[in-house]
């Protein structure tokens, strides 16, 4: 029997949590310590993933099966395709900068709603959610993967409720009021989400007789399973709406500012840079994998909400005071980006998205983390109690440019690759929808130069000036992900060719083909 490397990458920080919770509270600097090497070695089992993944062999690799509810043929199932491999080396990357970046976020404090604030719990909360994360992206049981779909939310509650923003230390009651209304509404949205889910997935399990991926796929493309019409189209409704959530998609996306704001900054990029991923990754995986025909009947309508969440998120993005919610409506807006490229149907639509996710991760990141370093120095979030930073500290405000940058796609860096496929990929099927994105772009470079323009330049308020430049610990988290941002901007070769395949695979389970260019029209 070969060793089960791909549940090993799983329950590796999954142990690391246990063990990190197990701590004793005296000893918060081993806790910290530990998390983080759990997260190093989960990372190296990420890159040995990364490596014995041949994108040019079969769809599904590395995989691991074994009977689990026998009567309801529940099976533990784990394979990775390309988009699954890239998402779970994205997440096993970020990981150890999170811990990292949080390395002090929840060390006791003298307020009285923080003083329960064990830093062991932190930590191991974050290995938890990324043991589930990955294993979201390996599971290829519709079951297991709702399982941990579903249980990722409990941690996450407990990182915003109960580890809030230190910006709020002056307002401890409304801080701790905000930070609980923030949890309690990522819950009650996701958890409504997958609740209908849920009833999508017992629907399926009574059509097609199991919750097989890989089976399901096989009998459908044998004839032996016949979806009527609008079954397909219900379940397929039940699974996109707890994705689009997740993801989050207008008009289902109002928690995801909430969350960002009163999260620390490292669990701001848990969520939107992590988890949320999932969102993306299963609408490509099981809506587009187990639902053909649906995926294609509702593609006019989620082309228009994913154009909604561009421009809609862009322009709130254009009118916000505080930096982490400005953040958190700019990523609404790429999440549209993502969602549009997914549902072109194109190949160059789809390897965008994927790319996108990966380098969206990568470049959120890297803005939010700067950001949040800025914010723990000052003590606000508020755009307008800065100025005049890059004079003090450079090189803090040089990184938080280069983050802010990405973020508009700005081309050299990696966001741009992505951002260029998914438009040409929308415009090769719908040429308006690419038009209307493109105004995407030009909100996204008003609200990121702005937003450089009111905290980094002009003179220098007397409330930043004292401010010190980035440390050894926070360079150490930032100039990585700057380097990736810039390599993949400059060669993102390796990045397509793992995704490509993939691809393939997707748009052949849709039976789409790439339109043909209009060699007449362009005359």
């Amino acid at each position: 029997m070969s060793f089960p490397l791909l549940t090993a990458t799983a329950a590796l920080p999954a142990v690391g949590a246990i063990a990190t919770a197990a701590v004793p509270a005296a000893r918060r600097s081993a806790a910290k310590w530990l998390a983080l090497l759990v997260s190093l070695a989960t990372l190296a089992l990420a890159v040995t993933v990364l490596v014995r993944f041949d994108p040019d062999g079969d769809r599904y690799q590395l995989t691991e099966s074994r009977s689990w509810i026998a009567d309801f043929g529940v099976r533990y199932e784990l394979g990775v395709d390309g988009i699954g491999v890239a998402l779970i080396a994205l997440t096993a990357l970020l990981i150890p900068f999170i811990i990292l970046a949080g390395w002090h976020d929840a060390d006791p404090l003298e307020t009285k709603s923080s003083r329960w604030r064990p830093t062991q719990g932190f930590f191991a909360l974050i290995l938890a959610v990324e043991a589930m994360v990955i294993i979201s992206f390996e599971a290829t049981d519709v079951f297991l993967f709702y399982i941990f779909f579903e249980a990722m939310l409990i941690p996450m509650y407990f990182l915003i409720g109960g580890f809030g923003d230190r910006a709020h230390a002056g307002s401890d009651e409304k801080a701790s009021a905000q930070r609980s209304y923030a949890a309690v509404k990522f819950l009650l949205y996701n958890l409504v989400g997958g609740l209908i889910m849920l009833a999508a997935v017992i629907g399926l399990y009574v059509v097609a007789g199991n919750f097989s991926l890989q089976e399901i796929a096989e009998a459908r493309a044998n004839g032996t399973l016949d979806m009527a019409t609008n079954t397909e189209r219900l379940l397929f409704l039940g699974f996109f709406f707890a994705f689009a959530v997740k993801a989050p998609l207008w008009p289902l996306h109002t928690w995801l500012p909430n969350a960002m704001g009163e999260a620390t900054a490292p669990v701001a990029v848990l969520i939107t840079a992590v988890v949320d991923k999932v969102g993306t990754f299963a609408m490509l995986r099981f809506c587009l994998g187990l639902f053909p025909e649906a995926s294609k009947w509702a593609t006019p309508v989620i082309v228009v909400l994913a154009l909604i969440s561009i421009v809609y998120g862009a322009l709130l993005a254009v009118g916000q005071r505080d930096i982490k919610r400005l953040v958190a409506y700019a990523s609404i807006s790429h999440f549209g980006f993502i969602i549009l490229g997914i549902f072109a149907m194109t190949s160059q639509g789809q390897s965008g998205a994927t790319l996108y996710m990966v380098n969206h991760g990568i470049s959120t990141a890297a803005l939010m983390l700067v950001a949040g370093f800025l914010i723990s120095r000052r003590g606000s979030r508020l755009i307008a109690d800065y100025g005049g930073v890059q004079k003090v500290a450079p090189v803090l405000a040089g990184t938080f440019l280069i983050g802010g940058l990405a973020t508009l796609s700005l081309p050299g860096l990696a966001p741009f690759v992505s951002e260029f496929l998914v438009l040409v990929g929308a415009f090769a099927r719908y040429p308006v929808a690419g038009i209307i994105a493109t105004f995407g772009i030009v909100l996204a470079a008003l609200y990121t130069l702005v937003l450089y323009q009111r905290t980094m330049t002009g003179p220098v308020k007397p409330e930043v000036s004292a401010m010190p430049d980035l440390r050894v610990r926070e360079l150490v988290v930032v100039a990585p992900l700057i380097a990736l941002l810039i390599g993949l901007g400059v060669y993102p070769k390796p990045l397509t060719e793992l995704v490509n395949p993939a691809v393939k695979h997707t748009m052949s389970d849709v039976q789409q083909k790439d339109p043909k260019p209009d060699v007449e029209a362009a005359k």
